[in-house]
């Protein structure tokens, strides 16, 4: 008997046996029942079998004609989608068993009467609609059928459908002409429950896609206003005008409201609107705000004079004119021990390239002596002291070991030696300007524009100078074109009415050579870059229109011209239209190309992904030979390859992908194509030297076409602009040996040495500061200048009017963080140092920064670097801790 019982008990075994076989005969029959197009029936849990159950008992009620069993029922529904808490990734439960019901509900809501039930159908019509058809917005079709206070009882999810409906009803209703009013009146009530459940990126949108941004501020408080200001400032570079002008406004208005004046600066100056500038300095009382919002303004170098109730107050002048930073930056280089003056030498490291070209790279020529006072100017840069220019004895100076027009570059390197530093500056430059030599009294004069560019003086010692008829009005040309330039950048972005009246006759004088008109007019562009001056613009445009100059317009220099009227609309956006609609009735070679270089000056730093698509259509055009409107169209090709730079050079995402259409560019293109490229590359990323540019640069730098190489080699410092990067140091040593016949290659990689290691490796020459948020117009402006230029090296730089180079100085900056108490005074605080991370839109408080190193203040900031507080015993004036910063002592700090 046992034995049987035994028997027949199955084994744990033949258990999973005849699971599995169950499981593959089921298998089985659901893909003959797949195959017959019919789904299984989904199994389902006891639970969820009783909800399903429920729910369509409900919505049977809902279809009989008792209505006093509508309202339970309804209210039992929308509980049990309440309730339903489900994960993220899966539908919740309820609306998965109420979807095959959907279009009965439907039918339901048409046959009942108006009244609080109807209501409340539509209501739960609107939630269950998200889980229906995409292209019908039923959601947004029954919320507006079902007004309701208390949409955020739905939940996050709902919220965000709504919105998402809201957006595309809206640009169709904007299509056909019809209302829009009831999308706007349901907008808002969304918004405030985007902002108090951390959504303030959600809310931003959908304003921002109703065209209503101005109204967030109603909903902001103490606590939303940072996040949702951070993520409306980010967002600025993917909008198109007016929105981007639109969205800083707005929240420069939030800042104010809440007193952040330093923050609210920032955005006046981007928005470069002098007035509101003005107004912000002046609506605090705060003396260390003030002196904070002085060196944000100097920083921009914009002139603005102290309101009345300042008046006086030497301190803050100071801060508004930079007339410190001479004291600060040698307070920097005091602290990184580089005081001592270096030779060209140094950075040559002569011994360091191969032996068989060693003796030859380093010829006692005029020429190698003017490359290495370029070299020891960019080198020694605002540090006031070298061991060739600034020696006890006048006689005993480099500049008589270069001749003519290198005379006049070497003399005028006295400028970059004495950066900002006017008071030493006047005297050290005096003795040059007594000279015979008039190449030399030229160099003098222009090395005192160079020094004053940056800083202001208020008793004006470079305009009574340069400004004399006897230098402005000299016999002698070079004189004259070294007063014209040194004004240009001594007074870059100062807007300064009083050069109008200098320097307008010569643009518009007829007897004047070429050169002296556009130097004229170029320097009036960089004093009133960004402006729109209209009496410039008119003199330039006037010119161009001039039967007499007809024949000079062929001329070389006429380019500075163009680009003279091109930087009055600087940044100013759609403002250009009208000059470029003036140019194109000008039946004249130039006309084209300077309405390509007005207009890529217009939209600089805003990646604005029409124009790049526009300049790309221009380099893609053939040339004809033999014609007589040529080179006018080899410049337009050149300029707008600068210009897909100048627009990209905003954004990340639109760098990269410029980068990668130079690649093409440089693969496909015509000779004026190819030589532009490299250039525009330097400007994509200058003092930011990324791996992937410079080594494309490097394989330029040996390329067949001469004037590429040179090029290339120039960019390669461009990128490495007073980093000191090791690997560029050693690229262009190679260089060095490789053109040690070639003059033009070496002369250009000395050149390339001095930038790369400019002011020992203290300065910069990008353009954008504070946290890379603003574009400085007079640095894109020097830097622009340079490049254009160098279209045509042998001409120019290469030939006799390498002082060009100079205009780099109005980018050069230190690239310091120094930190100061309220009375002005250096305080040495701990910073933590670190790559910026980007942090829009992230939850909670994320770390601003990745990889830090702890240092103590002065402390110098590469490319992409941010710094922070160590701790709170400080607090910081400004919102960003980069350049000259003030500390506030925290009053709630213990030890």
């Amino acid at each position: 008997m046992a034995g049987k019982e035994e028997e027949e008990k199955p084994t744990a075994v033949d258990k999973g046996k005849g699971k599995a076989t169950d499981a593959v005969e089921k298998k089985e029959e659901s893909k003959d029942a797949k195959e017959n197009g019919v789904l299984p029936p989904e199994e389902l849990s006891e639970e969820d079998q009783k909800l399903k159950d429920e729910l369509d008992m409900l919505v049977e009620r809902l279809g009989e004609s008792d209505s006093s069993l509508y309202k339970p029922a309804l209210d039992a529904i929308k509980d049990s989608i309440k309730t339903s808490t489900s994960s993220m990734t899966a539908v919740p439960k309820p609306l998965k068993f109420l979807r095959p019901h959907y279009e009965k509900l439907e039918q339901i809501y048409e046959s009942w009467p108006q009244g609080d039930d109807k209501a409340s159908l539509a209501d739960t019509l609107s939630v269950l609609g998200m889980t229906y058809s995409e292209d019908r917005r039923d959601t947004l079709k029954y919320r507006l059928l079902s007004p309701s206070k208390d949409l955020g009882s739905w939940g996050h999810e709902y919220m965000r459908h709504l919105a998402l409906e809201i957006g595309e009803e809206y640009q169709d209703r904007l299509n056909d002409d019809k209302p829009t009013d009831e999308l706007t009146d349901l907008v808002l009530a969304l918004v405030p429950f985007f902002l108090k459940h951390n959504a303030e990126a959600d809310a931003v949108d959908i304003l921002s896609e109703l065209e209503m941004i101005e109204q967030i501020t109603k909903y902001l408080d103490e606590n939303t206003y940072a996040r949702v200001c951070l993520y409306m400032v980010s967002m600025v570079p993917l909008l198109t005008y007016p929105d981007n002008d639109k969205f800083l406004r707005t929240a420069y208005g939030i800042y104010r409201q809440y007193k952040q004046y330093t923050q609210a600066i920032v955005l006046a100056i981007r928005l470069n609107d002098k007035e509101l500038i003005e107004e912000t300095f002046g609506a605090t009382d705060d003396k260390s705000i003030k002196k904070q919002m002085a060196f944000l303004i100097a920083r921009q170098r914009i002139w603005i004079d102290l309101p009345e109730a300042d008046a006086g107050d030497t301190e803050l002048e100071e801060c508004l004119n930079n007339t410190k930073l001479p004291d600060h930056f040698k307070a920097l280089a005091k602290e990184l021990n580089i005081l001592d003056p270096k030779t060209p030498d140094d950075i040559y490291k002569t011994h360091l390239e191969s032996s068989r070209t060693a003796g030859l790279t380093n010829t006692d020529s005029a020429r190698h002596n003017l490359a290495s006072a370029f070299v020891n100017a960019f080198v020694n840069a605002g540090f006031g002291n070298d061991k060739m220019m600034l020696v006890q004895e006048n006689k005993s100076s480099w500049v008589w070991k270069t001749k003519d027009e290198g005379m006049m570059s070497t003399a005028a390197s006295l400028g970059m030696l004495l950066q900002w530093d006017v008071e030493m500056g006047l005297d050290k430059i005096d003795p040059f300007t007594y000279v015979q030599e008039d190449y030399v009294k030229a160099g003098a004069i222009l090395a005192n524009g160079i020094m004053n560019s940056g800083v202001r003086v208020d008793s004006d010692p470079v305009l009574a100078l340069l400004g004399d008829e006897g230098n402005l009005l000299n016999k002698n040309e070079s004189i004259r074109t070294a007063s014209v330039m040194g004004l240009g950048l001594a007074y870059a972005g100062s807007n300064k009415e009083d050069l109008l009246e200098l320097l307008l006759p010569m643009v518009t004088d007829t007897s004047l050579p070429m050169q002296l008109s556009a130097m004229a007019a170029l320097s009036l562009g960089l004093v009133f870059v960004g402006s729109a001056q209209s009496e410039v613009s008119e003199a330039i445009i006037q010119t161009f229109l001039d039967e007499d100059r007809t024949n000079q317009l062929k001329d070389k220099w006429t380019r500075f011209m163009a680009l003279g009227l091109a930087l009055l609309f600087f940044g100013q956006q759609e403002e250009v239209d009208v000059i470029l609609e003036t140019l194109k009735a000008i039946d004249h070679p130039m006309s084209k190309p300077t309405s390509v270089l007005a207009e890529v000056c217009a939209w600089a730093g805003t990646g604005a992904v029409l124009k790049l698509q526009q300049l790309l259509h221009i380099c893609n055009e053939h040339i004809e030979e033999d014609n007589e409107e040529k080179k006018g169209d080899e410049l337009l090709q050149a300029y707008a390859v600068i210009g897909l730079a100048l627009v990209a050079m905003g954004e990340d995402v639109g760098q990269e992908m410029v980068l990668r259409q130079f690649g093409h560019l440089m693969h496909y293109g015509e000779a004026n194509i190819r030589k532009a490229v490299p250039l525009a590359m330097g400007l994509i990323s200058p003092s930011n030297p990324q791996m992937k540019v410079y080594d494309t640069l490097s394989r330029y730098s040996h390329d067949n076409d001469n004037d590429v190489a040179v090029n290339a080699i120039f960019a390669m410092g461009l990128l490495g602009a007073g980093t000191n990067n090791a690997r560029l140091a050693q690229l262009l040593r190679q260089l060095a040996s490789y053109y040690h016949r070639d003059p033009n290659a070496l002369f250009m990689v000395r050149i390339a040495q001095g930038l790369l290691h400019m002011g020992k490796g203290t300065l910069s020459v990008n353009p954008f500061h504070t946290d890379r948020q603003v574009l400085s117009r007079v640095a894109a402006a020097g830097l622009l200048t340079v490049l254009i230029s160098l279209l045509d090296a042998k001409q120019f730089v290469l030939g006799e009017s390498h002082y060009l180079l100079y205009f780099l100085v109005t980018a050069m900056n230190p690239r310091f963080l120094i930190t100061l108490d309220e009375e002005l005074k250096p305080l040495t605080v701990n910073v933590r140092v670190g790559q910026a991370v980007d942090v829009v839109g992230q939850a909670g408080r994320p770390k601003t920064i990745t990889g830090w190193q702890t240092q103590s203040t002065p402390v110098l900031l590469a490319y992409g670097e941010r710094a922070e507080l160590e701790d709170e015993q400080y607090i910081s004036l400004s919102s960003t801790l980069e350049g000259i910063v003030i500390l506030r002592k925290n009053p709630e700090w213990q030890d």
